[in-house]
């Protein structure tokens, strides 16, 4: 049956639509069907005016609508501030600007006295390029002599400056806020004093509250939550839930406002001005400063505020320990977890927790600790959070590429540079973390792309560990190298005559300064000891450790090295363990990160002689080797 429309629904304004032009277009098709305007249809008319003003504010009142309707869920929000008050609604406070933090001991000269205090802020001076920046202590130090010498020992410094900023409270002031005026305050240096007033000088140092679990009515904690322009309020309890603020007590904020990321590496540092009217004799650098990060992005807070809430403030999965690492130290890059039972050696009642600074340094044993005690209150019964550093495997890759001359009037040396680049920022990008696969593919195809006139490459692939051996002199020590992908290896004694498929740099043994030995392997599982003459290898030992080709594990057995050789030139107290993996593409397991070196790779370019019109048929084309050593094809001329 066939249906009409009246006259009275022809009169109704559409509505669906919030595109300008067609908000305008449903306009003149209401008009259209009124009696009352006429000369509405044209864009000279007064009417057509009128019209677009309406459009103009329904397209406004459309789009504020939308953008409101977005503000109010995480997931679509787009304001810092929307993200912040609703992730405060999973309990979740986004982590402030962190200082760069420093490990180090001072020794004072010409010291006296039964004891000495380093009083917090005092200042220490570091240059970093060619910019000078000041470290400060956050909290006093006191140390009585050892033998005449007086000593502080593992002394944390932090990049900026130490500020207290107070507050006397008023509770007739209903707009009085505890602020901490600076947007690069670090949180994690704040100190909380209330003093009973200006005549009772006695203060209380509050503690910031994790939960509500705990926290009485006379509890001194304090919460914190980020407000506008990216600072931070103080608040207090209630009476109910943590101690009541009075009228007249003075809350004292203590904190370094400190410029983030610019000083992270500082690995040198003076005194300025005297420790209790002493100068520094030495001052030994611990470890260098790490850690300084900026605020936390809206985008980190959109994912870690679920994730924390999903935890429930105690550790059982992976996404929790991740979650709550993150929580207590805000300037880690990269987090993995694994369980003790999922070990290289299993390790049951133990979970495993490696965590990657921006820099690629790791965790000092004071953080580690620090994480580890922090994590215990948790976790659930029997289990023991252990910190370990991050392992970095680095991958070298020979690059053979060809180009077509007639597409650009760049040269082989101007295009190997910009491979190393898309190299460079593919390790950056995609890599570095524990969960960057090195794709063998994707990389054969980026170095494509490189240059429009780029036709092909051949890519092939390397790794390599480091390890730090004990330089003794009295004993002997097994050192283990975990790949954790497999190694190339066909057959029992592939490549044995060229060396397999394990080399080493160099390194001294039992006090001999003269040799310099290296290991390599059989290619039927065992490591040998070699040492050169007259640029022949001589082999000393044959069964000096084992390599399991399976699981990329190569096991030193015994040895007692007491130097250790160059390495690119330069002086290094590393051995560096190379071998040539099964597979091309390389997979991190557990605490491992991948990382191209760019400084040992190789690029080389030539002309396409087919692509270019130089050459006909394909005579003397020729092409390079699919693999990395000798025991693969050569390629060839043809």
């Amino acid at each position: 049956m066939a249906t009409t429309t009246s006259a009275n629904e022809t009169k109704k304004l559409q509505v669906t639509e919030l595109d300008f032009d067609q908000i305008k277009t449903n306009l003149k098709n209401f008009l259209r069907n009124q009696a009352e305007f006429a000369d509405f249809d044209f864009e000279g008319s007064g009417m057509s005016v009128l019209l677009d003003l309406l459009s103009y504010n329904t397209h406004y009142l459309g789009f504020n609508a939308n953008m409101l309707a977005n503000e109010m869920f995480l997931d679509s929000a787009a304001l810092r501030s929307s993200v912040v008050s609703l992730s405060k609604m999973l309990g979740y406070t986004p982590a402030s600007a962190i200082a760069p933090e420093a490990d180090i001991t001072v020794v004072l000269a010409n010291a006296s006295g039964a004891s000495v205090t380093m009083p917090a802020g005092t200042k220490f001076t570091s240059t970093v390029g060619d910019t000078q920046y000041t470290y400060v202590t956050n909290s006093d130090k006191t140390i009585t002599p050892q033998d005449s010498v007086y000593t502080f020992s593992n002394v944390k410094i932090y990049e900026g400056t130490r500020i207290t900023f107070q507050y006397t409270a008023d509770s007739n002031n209903e707009d009085q806020r505890f602020i901490v005026p600076n947007s690069n305050a670090d949180l994690t240096t704040l100190k909380v004093e209330v003093q009973n007033s200006s005549s009772d000088t006695r203060s209380f140092t509050y503690s910031k509250a994790t939960s509500l679990t705990g926290a009485a009515s006379d509890t001194r904690v304090y919460f914190t939550q980020e407000v506008e322009d990216g600072k931070f309020e103080v608040y207090f309890g209630d009476g109910a839930v943590g101690k009541k603020i009075q009228d007249g007590n003075i809350v004292k904020l203590t904190y370094i406002v400190t410029n983030k990321t610019v000083s992270n590496g500082a690995n040198s540092f003076s005194l300025s001005g005297t420790i209790a009217g002493f100068s520094a004799q030495s001052i030994t650098v611990n470890s260098k400063s790490t850690g300084g990060s900026e605020p936390e992005s809206i985008a980190s807070v959109k994912l870690n505020a679920p994730l924390q809430f999903s935890s429930q403030d105690r550790a059982v999965t992976a996404a929790d320990y991740k979650t709550l690492v993150k929580q207590i130290y805000p300037a880690a890059n990269a987090i993995q977890v694994w369980g003790g039972e999922d070990n290289s050696v299993p390790q049951y009642g133990k979970v495993f927790i490696s965590v990657k600074l921006a820099d690629g340094s790791n965790l000092t044993s004071v953080d580690k600790t620090d994480i580890e005690t922090q994590l215990g209150q948790y976790a659930v019964a029997s289990v023991r959070p252990s910190l370990v550093d991050p392992e970095t495997t680095f991958i070298v890759l020979g690059v053979n590429f060809k180009y077509n001359s007639n597409l650009t009037t760049k040269d082989s040396t101007t295009l190997a540079s910009e491979v190393l680049t898309t190299l460079s920022n593919y390790s950056t990008d995609s890599l570095n973390n524990f969960v960057g696969v090195f794709r063998h593919s994707v990389v054969s195809g980026i170095i494509d792309d490189t240059d429009p006139s780029i036709v092909s490459n051949i890519t092939t692939v390397k790794v390599y560990q480091k390890f730090t051996p004990l330089i003794t002199s009295t004993a002997n020590q097994k050192y283990t190298i975990s790949f954790n992908n497999a190694i190339y290896n066909p057959h029992s004694g592939h490549n044995s005559a060229a060396g397999g498929v394990v080399s080493t740099t160099g390194f001294k043994l039992n006090n001999d300064n003269v040799v310099e030995y290296y290991f390599n392997d059989d290619g039927a599982g065992n490591i040998r000891l070699y040492h050169l003459e007259n640029g022949q290898i001589t082999y000393d030992n044959n069964n000096w450790g084992t390599v399991n080709y399976d699981t990329g594990e190569v096991v030193i057995s015994s040895a007692r090295i007491t130097a250790v050789s160059e390495v690119d030139g330069a002086v290094s107290t590393q051995i560096r363990v190379t071998v040539i993996p099964r597979s091309n593409d390389i997979a991190p397991v557990r605490g491992q990160v991948l990382n191209i070196d760019t400084a040992n790779s190789t690029v080389e370019g030539t002309v396409d002689t087919i692509e270019s019109g130089s050459t006909s048929s394909g005579v003397g084309y020729s092409t390079s080797t699919s693999y990395s050593s000798s025991g693969g094809s050569t390629g060839g001329t043809y």
